[in-house]
């Protein structure tokens, strides 16, 4: 009864259509957590489209319950037959009839039929190595069965943590059609990877940010570059959604939306007109340059933009700093660092030290 009362109490804003809808029966409370929002589910349907769909790492079914919507024919896949059980009864509830649960374990029985798309939302952790983000360590792992899997299917959806550098997902993975970096809120809560066999082209990085009242967009293909201006403060200033942080286009921003740059390692904009930008804007009141008595000059003005001025002065230095005294050793220097490689490789690149 506790269970239930705690985790019905935590779906109240994640799962707004279970908390609403009687006779719903709620997972132990790890299981309510590792489970998509609503949000991210909806959004997801849209992504994808066909007749039949396997969700082989169904869960508590969020997903599974919005492809219903698109899709004829659901099979929802869960090894563990309790949680397996609760999802059926939710899903006659939520009178979802087209939805078919297993208590079998997804892989297998995916390997037994041929469906449109396959989904498959690899657990995040290890028995050994605890919490993880390579698609190699999760369970299941997605880059040894793929070749399997895109036998069975004509796409695969991929739901991978949204800590994943873009570079390490598309060494692991083959045939990348799209990435979809999905924000809520300006969090970054999932990265979505479509797998069409056979696909040889450059992948399409679509970015979405949902609010309550709007969505921001911003695609673009992995290969495309632009020449950038950087210039000093003009009227306003403009930073990007963390959907757009995440996805690194940041030299794309200024010719899709007449802004500049305000320095060449700086994420952050600026324009003489206010434009429309996906992300947050300000109005520049005034300029001061960074010095000891900055805070004091601010006249009780809160400060804006202090973390990325300051590490603009000294990540690049450290940078050289760590890597020298690793002789370039990468795998080294991300242990010092207490960053990731990927994140310590893109980094590299940004600063031209590769």
């Amino acid at each position: 009864m506790i269970q239930q009362i705690e985790s019905r109490k935590k779906a109240k804003n994640k799962l707004p259509s279970w908390y609403r809808t009687k006779q719903i029966y709620y997972p132990p409370k790890l299981n309510l957590e590792q489970t998509s929002s609503e949000i991210t589910a909806e959004y997801k349907a849209t992504i994808i489209d066909g007749d039949k769909i396997s969700d082989i790492t169904g869960g508590f079914g969020i997903d599974s319950y919005y492809f219903s919507k698109t899709f004829k024919e659901v099979h929802h896949f869960e090894l563990n037959k309790c949680l397996s059980e609760i999802t059926a009864h939710n899903f006659s509830s939520l009178k979802r009839n087209n939805i078919q649960c297993f208590a079998e374990d997804g892989i297998k029985s995916a390997l037994k039929e041929q469906c449109d798309v396959i989904y498959v939302d690899p657990s995040r952790r290890h028995d050994s190595k605890g919490k993880v983000f390579f698609l190699k360590d999760c369970e299941p792992n997605i880059p040894f069965h793929l070749p399997a899997l895109l036998k069975h299917c004509k796409q695969l959806l991929i739901k991978t943590s949204p800590m994943l550098d873009l570079s390490i997902g598309l060494n692991e993975l083959q045939f990348v059609s799209e990435i979809h970096i999905v924000a809520v809120n300006n969090e970054v809560k999932e990265l979505l990877w479509l797998i069409t066999p056979g696909f040889k082209d450059v992948p399409h990085i679509k970015t979405i940010n949902i609010n309550k009242d709007k969505k921001n967009v911003f695609n673009f293909h992995l290969n495309e570059t632009f020449e950038v201006d950087c210039t000093s403060p003009k009227k306003y200033l403009y930073e990007p959604n963390a959907a757009i942080m995440k996805s690194g286009a940041f030299d794309l921003l200024p010719e899709r939306y007449q802004v500049q740059k305000l320095h060449k390692h700086s994420h952050l904009y600026t324009s003489d007109d206010l434009i429309s930008f996906p992300g947050r804007q300000f109005l520049i009141n005034k300029v001061i340059p960074y010095q000891k008595k900055y805070f004091k000059e601010l006249d009780g003005e809160t400060p804006c933009g202090v973390y990325q001025m300051v590490l603009n002065e000294i990540e690049e230095p450290l940078l050289k700093v760590i890597m020298d005294k690793c002789n370039g050793n990468q795998s080294h220097a991300s242990e010092i660092l207490g960053i990731n490689r990927g994140t310590l490789r893109t980094k590299l690149k940004e600063y031209n030290l590769l």
